[in-house]
């Protein structure tokens, strides 16, 4: 208290950006299909431009990376790659998300594989398998080079590929060539051990995304937020993203207390998109960052230098 804090700066550094907030949209994949309209990266992309919040774009979109990051406007966004199996075609998406302007490279380290998901077992959800969301593959060249034999307009074929390159089981031998495919800031998501940091930033790494994939992958698993101040010690330097069971701003301000760099959501934007598009991820994104602004100005905290550890009590 009394320390007047009448304006805040949420600013952060980021892999030599300026961004106005630390909030970020993490990855989701099979966004496209959840707008009304069958385009919801486009509509995220936009909802980024609008209000400069970063949108983290999967490799599994509706439309071709390419046209997610045209909309973008001054916005930087970041490609997510689930790396496959076949080296030629993650380097082939790489290039193509440099070209197309992203800032970063994501790769996700725990879904080579899908979780037991009982709700999507009983739904039968899995879009990929009826051809939807599989675009960012259908127009690369490498991958469609390796469909020469199959006719032009058979999607099952398409498929049939796709299922067997998409998960690449990878180990810390794979690190160096994942740095050697671009310049661009590689960033490794789903690290949640010291160790892992330690061994990553041995490996060239430009960042640690802290996250568990919302708890989606291994179900009963050890909270990210858990894991994050040790994520952070073990980082030192370099940036942490963090995202999973992020839903409000005082979330937010609690994970940037504990260290994270930056931090993003995942449903709440997922909601806002599903009921109004690309409106609906700008209420979202403003509603949060409207309540960490108002939490800091309430505990006092001008600054994201002033939320600390020291902010926080651990309740037994």
């Amino acid at each position: 208290m009394m320390v007047s804090p009448t304006q805040r700066d949420l600013s952060v550094d980021l892999f030599g950006m300026r961004l106005p907030t630390p909030l970020f949209m993490a990855p989701v994949g099979v966004l496209g299909l959840c707008a009304q309209d069958g385009h919801g990266d486009l509509a995220t992309a936009r909802a980024a431009a609008r209000i400069g919040v970063p949108m983290i774009a999967s490799t599994l979109t509706v439309d071709p990376m390419e046209q997610v990051a045209a909309e973008f406007g001054d916005t930087p966004g970041f490609f997510q790659l689930y790396t496959p199996t076949d080296r030629e075609v993650a380097e082939s998406l790489v290039h193509r998300a440099e070209a197309a302007g992203f800032k970063g490279i994501v790769v996700t380290l725990d879904t080579w594989i899908p979780g037991w998901r009982p709700r999507d077992l009983t739904a039968s959800n899995f879009p990929q398998l009826r051809g939807h969301c599989l675009t960012n593959y259908t127009s690369d060249p490498v991958f469609r080079s390796r469909l020469a034999k199959a006719p032009e307009d058979d999607p099952t074929a398409a498929v049939m590929h796709w299922t067997k390159i998409f998960g690449n089981p990878l180990t810390w031998d794979d690190l160096s060539w994942l740095r050697s495919i671009t310049n661009l800031p590689l960033i490794l998501k789903g690290i949640c051990h010291p160790d892992d940091v330690r061994r990553a930033k041995d490996g060239g790494v430009d960042g640690i995304y802290c996250s568990n994939h919302g708890g989606r992958q291994a179900n009963g698993g050890f909270p990210a937020l858990n894991a994050l101040p040790e994520v952070v010690e073990a980082a030192d330097c370099l940036p942490v993203l963090f995202d999973s069971g992020v839903r409000t701003g005082a979330d937010i301000i609690k994970a940037l207390a504990l260290g994270a760099t930056a931090v993003g959501i995942g449903r709440p934007y997922l909601y806002g998109l599903t009921l109004a598009g690309a409106d609906g991820v700008v209420h979202v994104l403003r509603s949060l960052l409207a309540e960490a602004d108002l939490l800091m100005a309430v505990d006092g905290y001008p600054t994201l230098a002033d939320l600390t550890p020291d902010a926080l009590r651990r309740l037994t």
